[in-house]
């Protein structure tokens, strides 16, 4: 078994610093965090760290970078209120990728990429039409952690899409049916399937 100390965290190579750090998780979701600023230009980003925060009301939130450089996805977020995350498939994991990439404001990444915005339910954030699953939020509070200057952004499940049959009779999901896909590290994208089904844990 390999041991690496936090001094030698501190001493590798960025890159491979990034890379372990990003990996040692485990598996995150693979998300895309749609947005449009107050100009109506379109802004789409893969994110990997949305989490749920509760469910009555339902919260969801997601982390942002720190602002040393332009984050367009916060940015519009904070100027019109509603943003859209939207379940990435096997089907276009290259097109969302892709969005990483650095490009400027006035670039969309629906277009860039190959993607398809899709506005539904005069929702005011545009969705990814591609995605079978999207979730429709309202921008409710951003909280800053101190450490390290990361914000978690935080919004309001205000309708979610799905097909029929991804949602069971519990309420749960199958997200093997709709060709989930999840992120390991930064680079390395995953299909999901269950394992085995367990009762409520009880003493």
């Amino acid at each position: 078994m390999k041991y690496i100390s936090s001094a030698d965290i501190e001493n590798l190579d960025k890159v491979y610093r990034i890379n372990l750090i990003n990996s040692i998780t485990g598996y995150k979701p693979a998300n895309l965090i749609g947005t449009v600023a107050a100009n109506n230009q379109t802004n789409l980003a893969i994110i990997s760290s949305v989490v749920h925060l509760g469910s009555n009301p339902a919260y969801i939130g997601f982390f942002s970078r720190p602002g040393s450089v332009p984050r367009h996805t916060i940015e519009n977020i904070r100027e019109t209120g509603y943003f859209t995350i939207n379940h990435i498939h096997s089907s276009f994991i290259e097109q969302a990728h892709q969005t990483s990439a650095n490009y400027p404001r006035t670039v969309s990444e629906f277009a860039q990429c190959g993607l398809t915005e899709e506005y539904l339910h005069n929702f005011k954030a545009p969705f990814v039409g591609q995605s079978q699953i999207k979730i429709g939020l309202s921008f409710v509070e951003e909280s800053l952690i101190k450490t390290n200057g990361v914000v978690l952004v935080v919004g309001k499940v205000e309708f979610i899409i799905l097909p029929d049959n991804v949602l069971q009779p519990n309420g749960s999901l199958d997200l093997s049916l709709a060709d989930d896909v999840c992120i390991a590290g930064l680079d390395t994208y995953n299909k999901v399937s269950p394992i085995t089904k367990l009762p409520y844990a009880r003493p």
